[in-house]
């Protein structure tokens, strides 16, 4: 039996991803969350979970830290993202943070079917391959977040040149007064960059954007 799990806050799609997964296989239980607090509650109880399905845009912690936190604590479950923000620059994000793939919300609900074949077949999915990359058999169904994004570049994420030092300055802990003496700009200035870098890296403070540097193995300048 495949058991799968649906993160996913907006109820009516929710229970329409629902549906739609019992036709993967002939015997599937699909189980729900609306938030982190309920899907952590069920990671924790159900250990033999084959697949999580996870939108970006959860109320609370967001998509992209749960992404990580499920990497970390249960590697071996893939994490299907499936999000109404299906741009390059989002695709590349959650692939890198350790993603088996991504699925548009967008597409029908045949193509969501065959896109979790795949990954439950053992492959990567993203939206603009027909199809999947398959893991070589010598390497682990599900890497680490940490091994997949290792040197990854701020541009990557859509940072400007003054948001990377910024950013550099910031993980070292520097306040924004600081910040803004040594970058010669203003105190209000480092905040509007500050507010950008947060909205690039998914995060909504200065410790979740430490967190993300170090999850996606952001190259900053020393």
């Amino acid at each position: 039996m495949l058991k799968i799990l649906v993160v996913e806050d907006h109820a009516l799609v929710r229970e329409g991803l629902a549906r739609r997964l019992l036709q993967l296989d002939a015997a599937v239980q699909v189980l729900e969350a609306a938030d982190w607090d309920q899907a952590e509650t069920h990671l924790a109880e159900e250990p033999d979970l084959d697949l999580v399905l996870l939108d970006l845009g959860l109320p609370g912690v967001d998509g992209l830290t749960c992404l990580g936190i499920i990497r970390n604590r249960h590697p071996a479950v893939p994490v299907v993202i499936v999000s109404a923000y299906d741009d390059a620059l989002t695709v590349s994000r959650v692939l890198k943070a350790g993603a088996s793939g991504f699925v548009p919300k967008a597409y029908s609900g045949e193509r969501l079917l065959a896109a979790l074949r795949e990954v439950l077949d053992g492959g990567i999915f993203a939206p603009d391959k027909l199809m999947s990359v398959k893991f070589a058999p010598d390497l682990p169904e599900a890497p680490a977040p940490r091994q997949e994004a290792a040197s990854v570049d701020p541009s990557d994420f859509g940072l400007t040149r003054r948001q990377v030092d910024v950013l550099a300055l910031m993980v070292r802990g520097t306040s924004n007064r600081d910040i803004g003496v040594r970058l010669g700009l203003t105190e209000g200035t480092v905040k509007v960059h500050t507010t950008a870098i947060f909205k690039a890296l998914g995060v909504s403070s200065r410790s979740q954007a430490v967190v993300a540097v170090n999850r996606f193995g952001i190259r900053l300048p020393g």
